[in-house]
C-alpha cells in the first residue's frame, strides 16, 4: 500500500468514527438533507407516489394498494452495500420501502465497481453507506435512509437491528453472519440471507416469524476458514451476483407485504448458477433444530453474552494462517529486481490460477498453479533441457501467501535453491514497476 492510501484510509477511519460515535448516540440527525415536498392526496400517498408505484401495485399476486402501504410502513435494515447491497438497495427503494438504513464501513473503490453498481466512478473514496444512500435519495425522494458507517459488532448490533422489521445480510464472512443471524433471532426478527462467489450465488430466509430455521439450523459449525474465499482471491461476475441480490429484494417484498405466512412459509435454499445456462434451483431445508444454540429448545446464547463478548465470532469462525517460511527462503522483489538485471539464470514460476496469470505476469515466468500437491510440477520440462534440484527457482503469486506454501513444497522435494517474493506481483507493482496492473 503507497503512502497516500495508507493517509486516505487513515482520515476514512478517524471520520468513520467520529461518526460512529455521534449516529450511535444520536447527536446528529441522519435524515436526507434535500426532500422535496410532495402533498399527500388522501391518507396514503401523493400524487407522485400513486404514479411512481402504479405499475406494481395492479399486479395481482403484490397485493394492490394495501402492500404498497405495508412497504411504505416498513424499515428495513441491509447489511452491506456491497455486490449483494447494491441492487437489493436500488430495487427495495424503487419499490417504496420507507424507511432504509444500511451499515457499511468499507469505502468506494474502482474494483468494486463493476458489480457494485449503486456506486460510481464519482464516489470513489467515500464510505459504501454514503454512496449508497446519495443514489437513492436521487431514486427515490420518499424513502427516509439512514448510514452506519461502522462495522457490526457484538457492542452495538442489538442498538442498531432492533430499530427495523426486517435484516438483509448481505456480508460475505461467516463471522458476520453469525453474529447477524443469533442477533435477530434473540430480538425476533427475519433475516433475507444471501451469497455469491464467481457465477454462482444462493438466498434463504432465515428465522421467519420466528418459527423458520435459523443459520445455525442450517450451519451448527463454520466453514473451515481455508474453504472460504472472497471476491478479491475467486472473483465475481458482476450480473450473477446483482441477481442473487436481487433475489433478495423480491423475497423482502414478499415478506413485508405478507405473502408469505406462517401457514404456506416453507424454508427452503435457492441456487443461482450463470454457467453454462442460467438457473436457479430450490432446495427444501430442514426445519428449525430443536438442539439449536440460539433457537432450540435448550439454546444457551444470550443477548447479555453477545454484548458482553462471551462469543468471539472472528476465533469461533477461525482464520487462515499462514506459518512464514524461514527468511533464507525469501527474497524482496528489489533483490529480485536486481538478479534479473544482472542477467542471473533462474527460473521464475507464477504459481497464480491461468486466468489471472492471463490478466498480467512478469517476462519470462511460467506458469504452474499451486495446488497442496502441485502435481503441474512436471510442466518444467517444458521449459528446462533438465532439471537440476541446484538451480534457482523463485516463485511469485498475487500477495506472497500461495508462493510461500509452493516454496515449501518444492523445498520438501528436494530443490535447494528456492525463494519465494516477498509481496508477491502486488508488491512488484509498488515498488519495482507501476505499468503491471493491480486487479
Amino acid at each position: 500500500m503507497t503512502s497516500f492510501e495508507q493517509n486516505s484510509r487513515l482520515l476514512q477511519r478517524i471520520k468513520e468514527l467520529e461518526l460512529e460515535n455521534e449516529i450511535l448516540r444520536g447527536k446528529i440527525s441522519n435524515d436526507q438533507t434535500t426532500i422535496k415536498e410532495f402533498p399527500k392526496i388522501d391518507s396514503n400517498f401523493s400524487l407522485d407516489e400513486y404514479k411512481r408505484y402504479g405499475r406494481q401495485m395492479i399486479v395481482p399476486e403484490f397485493g394492490s394498494l394495501s402492500s404498497q402501504i405495508k412497504l411504505s410502513d416498513s424499515i428495513v435494515l441491509v447489511v452491506g452495500a456491497g455486490g449483494l447491497g447494491s441492487p437489493a438497495l436500488q430495487y427495495l427503494s424503487a419499490a417504496g420501502i420507507g424507511s432504509i438504513g444500511i451499515i457499511d464501513d468499507d469505502i468506494v473503490d474502482t474494483s468494486n465497481l463493476h458489480r457494485q453498481i449503486i456506486h460510481s466512478t464519482s464516489t470513489v473514496g467515500e464510505f459504501k453507506c454514503e454512496s449508497a444512500k446519495s443514489f437513492i435519495t436521487k431514486l427515490n425522494p420518499h424513502v427516509h435512509v439512514t448510514t452506519y458507517p461502522t462495522k457490526l459488532s457484538n457492542e452495538n448490533a442489538f442498538e442498531i437491528i432492533e430499530q427495523y422489521d426486517l435484516v438483509l445480510d448481505c456480508t460475505d464472512h461467516p463471522a458476520i453472519r453469525y453474529l447477524i443471524n443469533d442477533v435477530c433471532v434473540l430480538l425476533g426478527k427475519t433475516i433475507v440471507s444471501g451469497s455469491g462467489l464467481k457465477s454462482d450465488g444462493q438466498f434463504t430466509i432465515l428465522n421467519f416469524e420466528n418459527i423458520g430455521p435459523c443459520y445455525r439450523c442450517f450451519y451448527p459449525q463454520p466453514p473451515n476458514p481455508s474453504t472460504v474465499t472472497s471476491c478479491s482471491d475467486g472473483g465475481v461476475i458482476g450480473p450473477a451476483i446483482g441477481l442473487v441480490g436481487t433475489a433478495m429484494a423480491m423475497e423482502a417484498i414478499k415478506i413485508l407485504t405478507k405473502f408469505y405466512t406462517k401457514d404456506n412459509f416453507k424454508p427452503f435454499l435457492a441456487s443461482y448458477s450463470a454457467y453454462p445456462n442460467q438457473q436457479i434451483r430450490t432446495f427444501k431445508m430442514r426445519p428449525k433444530q430443536e438442539n439449536c444454540l440460539v433457537c432450540g429448545r435448550k439454546k444457551s446464547i444470550t443477548k447479555e453474552q453477545i454484548k458482553n463478548g462471551g462469543i468471539n465470532y472472528v476465533e469461533f469462525c477461525g482464520k487462515v494462517v499462514i506459518d512464514p517460511i524461514d527468511e533464507k527462503y525469501r527474497i524482496s522483489v528489489q533483490e529480485y529486481n536486481d538478479k534479473i538485471k544482472n542477467k542471473q539464470r533462474h527460473t521464475l514460476i507464477d504459481v497464480r490460477p491461468k486466468e489471472q496469470y492471463h490478466i498480467t505476469n512478469l517476462p519470462g515466468s511460467i506458469n504452474i498453479e499451486w495446488d497442496p500437491t502441485f502435481r503441474k510440477l512436471d510442466s518444467l520440462e517444458e521449459y528446462m533441457d533438465s532439471i537440476n534440484k541446484t538451480d534457482d527457482i523463485y516463485l511469485i503469486c498475487r500477495f506472497g501467501n500461495d508462493s510461500q506454501l509452493a516454496a515449501k513444497k518444492l523445498i520438501d522435494m528436494g530443490y535447494k535453491n528456492v525463494k519465494e517474493l516477498k509481496g508477491g506481483l502486488n508488491k512488484w507493482t509498488d515498488e519495482i514497476d507501476q505499468n503491471i496492473p493491480k486487479y
